[in-house]
């Protein structure tokens, strides 16, 4: 991808989460509470093929509001953390929430190929939802192995596959067919759009990249990390998940009832059970909607 390509989706990156950042954690039902700890710290154990261990010093990539940073330290997972994002916007929403959490955690603006930091900084490098974001994805590769210590460990999790994203869209089609008579169901009016349009515009412009676990494996080892591992996570209830928040969409967010958002939380989460239970032991991780990576810095400096 050529620089101008690259300035341009930092660019709108930049915007669409300054923007999206007072409303995010309510848009995407982020809490920092014990049952979101043990959520955060499950996926990272997931990630990593076992139990997630304690890390003294974590550096998260576009942590955006802090939905893993401030969770794993709240858990005690990490002992401290630097929080990275290329919005000021989300980091400012970030910082708060550590203030009303009485958590430390470190922010700085940074672009994932340019980080601030120096070479052997971090026991742990982790992002959630973020990779597909980043135009230059083996800059932004080798310079999570060089700020890595000898046998610091890499995790991202939350990216979306190739196969599942085209699934997704089966039902987001169907929902905004049957938007019209679920706002009736409702009694909600159709979203007005007007509030916020610099999201609107722009949330369609900011995934530039999905998946294959065979790319993303690739991705870590071009960059000299080793004991790659990529598995699947969300089938059944990424489907209930995009359908469900693509209604919601439709709708003013203030005349969805509380009622509705309660169920689909509920029936979302359940069907994750499902999930881990039934089907991510068993079926190929490109099936699934998200991809969860996990890698090693070799012991020794080379």
């Amino acid at each position: 991808m050529g620089l101008a390509g690259a300035e341009e989706i930092k660019d709108v990156n930049e915007r669409y989460h300054d923007v999206a950042a007072p409303e995010y954690d309510t848009k995407w039902s982020v809490a920092y509470d014990a049952a979101s700890q043990a959520r955060v710290v499950a996926k990272l154990g997931r990630a990593l093929g076992g139990a997630s261990g304690r890390f003294a010093h974590g550096l998260e990539i576009g942590a955006g509001t802090g939905y893993f940073s401030l969770n794993l330290l709240a858990a005690g997972v990490l002992e401290r953390a630097v929080a990275t994002d290329i919005s000021r916007g989300m980091l400012e929403r970030l910082e708060r929430s550590a203030d009303d959490l009485g958590l430390s955690v470190e922010t700085r603006e940074a672009e994932a190929a340019e980080l601030p930091f120096a070479d052997a900084s971090f026991d742990l490098v982790l992002g959630h939802a973020v990779l597909h974001h980043l135009p230059d994805l083996d800059a932004a590769f080798a310079e999570f192995r060089r700020v890595l210590r000898p046998g610091g460990t890499l995790a991202f999790c939350g990216e979306p596959s190739r196969h599942g994203d085209r699934l997704a869209a089966v039902p987001k089609r169907a929902a905004v067919a049957a938007a019209p008579a679920w706002r009736r169901l409702m009694r909600a009016s159709a979203a007005n759009g007007s509030a916020q349009p610099g999201e609107h515009q722009l949330e369609w412009l900011v995934d530039v990249h999905s998946f294959t676990p065979g790319g993303l494996a690739r991705l870590a080892r071009r960059a000299g990390l080793e004991r790659v591992r990529v598995r699947g996570e969300e089938l059944a209830a990424s489907w209930f998940g995009w359908a469900s928040r693509t209604l919601e969409a439709s709708a003013e967010p203030a005349e969805v009832p509380a009622l509705w958002r309660w169920c689909a939380y509920g029936g979302y989460q359940a069907l994750r059970a499902v999930d881990r239970a039934l089907l991510e032991p068993y079926l190929p991780p490109a099936l699934f909607y998200n991809l969860l990576l996990s890698a090693r810095a070799p012991a020794e400096a080379v």
